[in-house]
């Protein structure tokens, strides 16, 4: 018999697949269409198990949706600007377009021979002039629709490589690759108005019924609708002009319990006040601070006394200090705020910084008045007693007294009771070369102008020098330097790129015509939108999967996309991570050393390298390149093949649960699917006319394997579907059945195996005699009458305690079930001649014994 040797079957299938075309996706209006799609990678020069698990889970899905006569669409792509590719130019020289070019070659390469059932034909890179062309097409068009502005806007400045950094990009204050001290800088940028969408991206999370529940209240909560009060306070000795500071408040039932306000650095009267010495110490040292609302929630509360005050709107005598404060943001709100430290902890410690008076609004129910060691910060739906509810003093909750507060103002005239959003405009602009370029031109007669659409795309300059700081487009003055298209006079591109986010937020829709000369194409998106089934990390669960949702909104409002696809992801699964162990050694300043997993030796010492020096072994986590603790999927597929990779990461756990990659699992996955390759060699050579007893129990248990993998598929519980493949091949090398019967048990094993291993699956198929690719055979289905159980398996107690079960037929009279039990083995050993009182059957559930 030969062995199983995935090096010699894996590439064979591989090639029969491609002559086939077997996953070119059709679209078939005869058929019903199913997308499968995972969220598509960075180019980054090489594969992981987290690639290799991400998917296969996308592979089985689309195998098995294929062979139950779905129409699918499986497609590939590469998310493939970004700073890693201008990093690496900067530090290696060369080009970012070769450096990610050649990256996606060799990954590729990398990919394909996990055998996944990829529609390559649909291969497409976001650095492709062809695809950011038809983004700047959209651009353009959503400037028609109202959806684009520039406006100046605050940003992380890095003054020495002269960019605006993401906050990503942000470490400790300083700039990752320069480490300068990041400065707050105003600059004008363009911007999408995600936030006319705010109430409706909020609302439709409750249709999205088959996302998990953690990404949609992690969506909610970033889009953060709150309901409260606007209102004015009147200021004294401010410049003219500046009579009034508005403020928005969530909780209006506090502002009895005001001491101060504030405002952000950025807000008209702190720039008004620039001039002053002290203040503009203070504005300086702002700048220097983070820019996102975590830095600023972490970072110590500082404030500067404006010397100007402003009167409370409930007792004009009431005069309140104004501060410049660090914690106060332009872009939340109004840019101002009241503070009411005896409820709230950030106010608590600037107040108590600064020495300001610190009155509470309310108590626990039966509290008294009494001096503050800490805020008091009840939850909303608490009941607390009001002291200085102006709307209100009785017991209530928070809840109720925001309500009665808003009616109270808006009665009085004194404020406006107003629904606003966490969520802002999503700032698109980057100062980098490496990214799509803002297709507009600045003209000094006509201003802003878009660039025309049979211009485009505009596409990035190749000759372009990274030996200076900043962003090279703005020295390259051969493709700077343009004619206004709607003038012809001399003008200026647009320097700025957009940021990444943009090129990954409509790829979806992009995959359902590639290579159309409009952004989509009506047919096919009518056709293949939505997705049915999106796969991806939870790390993407907020940015990239919100500004898709915008996009998808955007793209239908500019005609590039049905009504129906407004919400592009029907479902959508956030995979676990493989994991690993980390084993390190301390160098002579006992800073850690981490080594590879292949140069591990583990013996009855323990874990030690070659040389025998002992290795700390760190339990279980991410595979990190830093840490070292990665296995190179290509290194494991050289060892025991692709189905051998792909059957471990979708065995062991859950796939939304991280899986932990180990040698001996691996090993072990291998020496299966090695057993199961020698079954089917063994059924291949039975006799043709062989006959045995078990036909009828050898079909109910096909028949059960294929119900019970199929439902585990369609249910994401890949864990559980292959639990039950163990157990279908266990079965079938144990069962006494003619050879009919064993030969439609192992090709139908075979077809179940083939969404997780198909090159195996095809091999067997072809073994014993399946017609045509196993890959393009319609899925197996259960005969209904073989699921139902003609036989029960009932437990038998005596006294009260289980000794023993019997199966018995379904439809047997008690009587007969009775005798069965007492003729049990296991029943007369234990009652060795014990009189039997009474027996009591409960039919097809248990039998009780009373001696």
């Amino acid at each position: 018999m030969s062995r199983y040797d995935p090096s010699v079957i894996e590439p064979k299938w591989q090639g029969e697949w491609d002559k086939a075309e077997a996953f070119a996706a059709r679209r078939d209006p005869a058929k019903p269409k199913y997308y499968v799609l995972e969220m598509f990678p960075y180019p980054s020069g090489r594969i992981h198990m987290g690639h290799v698990r991400n998917y296969t889970m996308g592979d089985v899905v689309a195998r098995t949706k294929s062979g139950q006569g779905f129409s699918v669409l499986h497609p590939m792509g590469w998310d493939a600007f970004g700073m890693p590719a201008e990093n690496a130019a900067m530090e290696q020289g060369g080009h970012p377009k070769d450096w990610t070019y050649g990256n996606i070659a060799v990954m590729k390469q990398q990919m394909k021979p996990l055998g996944l059932s990829i529609d390559w034909s649909r291969e497409l890179a976001t650095c492709d002039p062809e695809y950011y062309g038809q983004q700047q097409a959209m651009f353009i068009d959503m400037m028609d629709a109202g959806l684009v502005y520039r406006k100046a806007a605050v940003v992380n400045w890095d003054p020495v490589d002269m960019t605006v950094l993401a906050n990503e990009q942000v470490i400790d204050g300083k700039g990752w690759r320069s480490g300068a001290a990041v400065e707050r800088k105003e600059l004008t940028q363009w911007f999408f108005k995600i936030s006319d969408y705010s109430d409706d991206l909020l609302n439709a999370l409750d249709g999205l019924e088959n996302w998990p529940e953690k990404v949609r209240l992690m969506q909610a909560n970033w889009i953060g609708r709150s309901r409260g009060l606007q209102f004015s306070f009147d200021t004294v000795g401010a410049p003219e002009g500046l009579e009034k500071i508005e403020v928005y408040t969530t909780r209006p039932d506090t502002l009895m319990g005001a001491s101060f306000a504030a405002i952000a650095a950025d807000h008209p009267l702190a720039k008004a006040l620039a001039h002053l010495p002290h203040v503009a110490a203070f504005l300086e040292e702002c700048r220097k601070g983070g820019t996102t609302a975590e830095e600023i929630e972490t970072a110590e509360k500082i404030g500067v006394d404006t010397g100007i005050k402003v009167r409370h709107p409930l007792d004009a005598s009431i005069e309140l200090p104004v501060y410049i404060a660090n914690f106060v943001l332009m872009d939340y709100g109004t840019g101002a705020i009241f503070g009411c430290p005896a409820h709230d902890q950030r106010d608590f410690e600037f107040a108590t910084k600064y020495g300001l008076s610190i009155p509470q609004v309310f108590t626990a129910q039966g509290a008294d008045e009494a001096p503050l060691a800490e805020p008091f910060v009840p939850a909303k739906t608490e009941k607390v007693q009001y002291i200085r509810g102006f709307a209100g003093e009785e017991i209530q909750t928070g809840d109720d007294a925001i309500a009665a507060a808003i009616a109270f103002a808006e009665a009085k005239g004194f404020g406006t009771g107003v629904t606003k959003f966490r969520l802002r405009d999503w700032g698109i602009s980057r100062q980098r070369y490496w990214g799509c370029p803002i297709p507009v031109v600045h003209c000094a007669a006509c201003g802003v102008v878009p660039e025309k659409k049979e211009n485009l795309p505009v596409e990035l300059p190749y000759d372009v020098a990274f030996d200076k700081p900043g962003n090279p487009l703005d020295r390259h003055a051969t493709w700077r330097d343009t004619a206004c298209p709607k003038c012809g006079a001399a003008a200026k591109r647009e320097t700025d790129t957009m940021d990444t986010f943009v090129d990954s937020s409509w790829y979806y829709a992009r995959f359902t015509a590639p290579r159309a000369s409009t952004p989509t194409v009506a047919e096919d998106a009518e056709y293949w939108m939505n997705v049915d089934q999106y796969i991806g990390g939870i790390e993407h669960a907020i940015l990239h999967l919100l500004y898709s949702r915008f996009f998808a909104r955007a793209m239908h409002k500019t005609g590039h996309l049905p009504a129906k696809a407004t919400e592009p992801f029907n479902a959508l699964f956030t995979q676990g991570m493989v994991t690993h162990e980390i084993y390190l050694t301390r160098d002579e300043r006992g800073r850690p050393v981490y080594h590879l997993p292949e140069d591990i030796i583990r013996g009855e010492n323990g874990a030690t390298l070659k040389d025998g020096t002992a290795v700390e072994v760190i339990p279980s986590a991410k595979m990190s390149k830093s840490k070292k603790n990665v296995v190179d999927p290509m290194n494991i597929i050289a060892q025991f093949g692709a189905d051998t990779a792909r059957w471990f990461v979708l065995s062991d756990s859950p796939p939304e649960r991280d899986v932990e990659w180990t040698a001996s699992g691996a090993e072990g996955a291998f020496k299966h699917l090695s057993r199961v390759w020698g079954l089917s060699a063994r059924i291949a050579d039975m006799p043709a006319d062989h006959q045995g007893g078990g036909d009828k129990d050898l079909a109910r248990t096909t028949a059960k394997a294929v119900d019970e993998v199929t439902r585990s598929i369609e249910s994401f519980a890949f864990n559980k579907a292959i639990a039950a493949l163990y157990g279908f091949a266990n079965a079938i090398s144990r069962a006494d059945a003619s050879t009919p019967v064993i030969k439609e048990a192992i090709r139908t094993l075979a077809q179940l195996m083939q969404p997780m291993t198909p090159h195996l699956a095809e091999e067997i198929w072809a073994m014993q005699g399946g017609a045509g690719l196993c890959a393009l055979a319609a899925w197996p289905k259960a005969d209904p009458a073989l699921l139902i159980d003609d036989t029960v398996t009932l437990p038998i107690q005596i006294n009260g305690k289980r000794r023993a079960e019997i199966s018995v037929p379904k439809d047997m009279p008690a009587a007969e079930v009775e005798k069965l039990a007492l003729a049990n083995e296991d029943v007369t050993k234990f009652l060795a001649g014990t009189a039997v009182k009474k027996i009591i059957v409960v039919p097809g559930r248990i039998i009780n014994v009373v001696v």
